[in-house]
C-alpha cells in the first residue's frame, strides 16, 4: 500500500507545535485552508480568548447516519525529555515515524485528511464529519463546546470514532478523569518555634496520605469482575510544592491530584470524602493560627466512557477492523463526553498508547497502513 500522502500529512500536522500551553490556531488555520480548497466549509468553536479553536466540517450530504472522526490537536510538552530527533519534524527510521504527536494522536487525523479527495469522489450517501479539538491533554477542556454544536446543528450521526491510539483494536469504555489543586496556607515562624507556627507542608502531607488511604480502601473493595485495570477508581498526587527554606515553617504548599474514576462511581462522592478530611485538618490548624486555610479547586472533569451491550459505533468498528471483541482502557479520552451528549461512540485508531507522551514518540508504518485501510473501508461503507 502506498502511504506517501499519509506520511506527508502526518509530517504536516506534527510540524505545528500545538503543545497544550500554546495556541493551536496554526494547525487549525492550515486544515481550514485545505478544506476550503476542496469546497468544504469548516466551522470553528473558540475558547474564551480566541487563542485556541475546535474545528468541525461535514463532507458529503447533510443527512442522518453519518460518522464523526474525532481527534485532538494538542500534544504534551517535550520539556525535560531526551529526544534523539527533532520532535517537530517527522523522521522515518526502521519503519517508524518519530515526532511529537505521531502516535497521540495526529496520525489518525492526518490519515483522514489525506483521504479527503477519496471521500469527495466516493459519492457518499451519508456524511463524514471531521471534529478536531483543543486541550484534550489538559483535561478534555475544549471538546464539549464543539460536541454541543455538532449535536444541535448537524444531522444526527450514527457513530463517533475517536482515533486515540489503540493498535486498531476496538475500545468501548474508559475511565473518567477529574483534576484538582489543593492549596494549604500555614503560619510562618522559625522552624525552632513549632509551637507558634503551622507547616503547610505537613498539613498537605496529611491530605496526600488521605488520598492514598482512599485509593487503598477502593482497592480492597474492588469488583474483580470489572473489565478495567486496575478495577477501581484511583486518586494520585503527582505534583507537590511547598515551603521556601529548611529552617522556616512552610507558609504555603499546594499539590495537584487526579481522580481516575470507573463508570458508575461518583466524582462528587469521592471529592466530598476528601473535603471532609480537609475540613477537619483545617479546623485543627486554625486553632493554632486562625489565618490558616485549605482550599481545593477543580481544574477539569471528563466523564467516564461506559461500555454497554448495545453500541452501534463499536459494532461498526468491529466490522471495519475484523475484530470480534472490544476492550476497555484505564486512560481518559473525549469518548465519554461524546457518549454523555447522546452519541454512540467508540475509540479506535492507529498507534500504541505505550508511545504516548514518551520521548522519541513514534508510530509504525504498519499502523499507518492499518489506519488508512480502516478509513477507506469506512468511506466505502458510507458510499454504499
Amino acid at each position: 500500500m502506498d502511504i506517501s500522502l499519509q506520511k506527508e500529512w502526518i509530517a504536516r500536522l506534527v510540524a505545528h507545535d500545538t503543545t497544550s500551553s500554546r495556541s493551536n490556531l496554526n494547525l487549525i488555520e492550515d486544515v481550514d485552508a485545505f478544506l476550503r480548497d476542496h469546497g468544504i466549509e469548516p466551522h470553528h468553536v473558540y475558547n474564551e480568548d480566541k487563542t485556541k479553536a475546535n474545528l468541525y466540517a461535514v463532507v458529503g450530504p447533510r443527512v442522518d447516519g453519518g460518522v464523526v472522526l474525532s481527534g485532538h490537536t494538542d500534544v504534551v510538552p517535550i520539556a525535560g525529555q531526551d529526544w534523539r530527533t527533532d520532535p517537530w519534524a517527522v523522521t522515518e527510521v526502521d519503519g517508524k515515524l518519530f515526532g511529537r504527536g505521531t502516535c497521540d494522536m495526529k496520525s489518525f487525523s492526518a490519515i483522514a485528511l489525506s483521504l479527503l479527495p477519496e471521500m469527495l469522489s466516493a459519492d457518499l450517501k451519508r456524511p463524514i464529519v471531521f471534529a478536531l479539538s483543543y486541550d484534550e491533554e489538559v483535561g478534555c477542556l475544549g471538546a464539549p463546546h464543539m460536541i454541543a454544536e455538532i449535536r444541535d446543528k448537524l444531522p444526527a450521526p450514527a457513530a463517533v470514532i475517536v482515533g486515540e491510539p489503540t493498535m486498531m483494536k476496538v475500545i468501548d469504555g474508559h475511565k473518567g478523569i477529574a483534576a484538582f489543586r489543593t492549596t494549604v496556607t500555614g503560619y510562618t515562624t522559625h522552624s525552632s518555634q513549632t509551637d507558634r507556627g503551622v507547616s503547610a507542608v505537613e498539613a498537605a502531607a496529611r491530605l496526600i496520605t488521605k488520598l492514598s488511604d482512599l485509593r487503598a480502601l477502593r482497592a480492597r473493595n474492588a469488583d474483580l469482575g470489572s473489565p478495567f485495570s486496575p478495577p477501581y477508581s484511583t486518586m494520585t498526587v503527582n505534583v507537590a510544592h511547598g515551603g521556601t527554606q529548611l529552617n522556616i515553617m512552610a507558609g504555603e504548599a499546594y499539590f495537584e491530584w487526579d481522580l481516575r474514576i470507573i463508570p458508575g462511581d461518583s466524582v462528587q462522592e469521592i471529592y466530598e470524602e476528601f473535603l471532609d478530611c480537609s475540613k477537619e485538618i483545617e479546623a485543627e490548624i486554625q486553632l493554632q493560627a486562625p489565618e490558616c486555610s485549605i482550599k481545593t479547586v477543580q481544574m477539569s472533569n471528563a466523564p467516564a466512557f461506559a461500555p454497554g451491550d448495545k453500541n452501534p459505533a463499536a459494532d461498526l468498528a468491529k466490522a471495519l477492523t475484523g475484530y470480534n471483541a472490544s476492550e476497555v482502557v484505564a486512560y481518559a479520552a473525549e469518548a465519554g463526553q461524546f457518549q454523555e451528549a447522546g452519541f454512540s461512540t467508540v475509540i479506535c485508531g492507529p498507534g500504541s498508547i505505550d508511545q504516548a507522551h514518551q520521548p522519541n514518540e513514534f508510530i509504525s508504518l504498519d499502523q499507518v497502513k492499518m489506519g488508512t485501510a480502516f478509513l477507506r473501508k469506512l468511506i466505502a461503507f458510507l458510499a454504499a
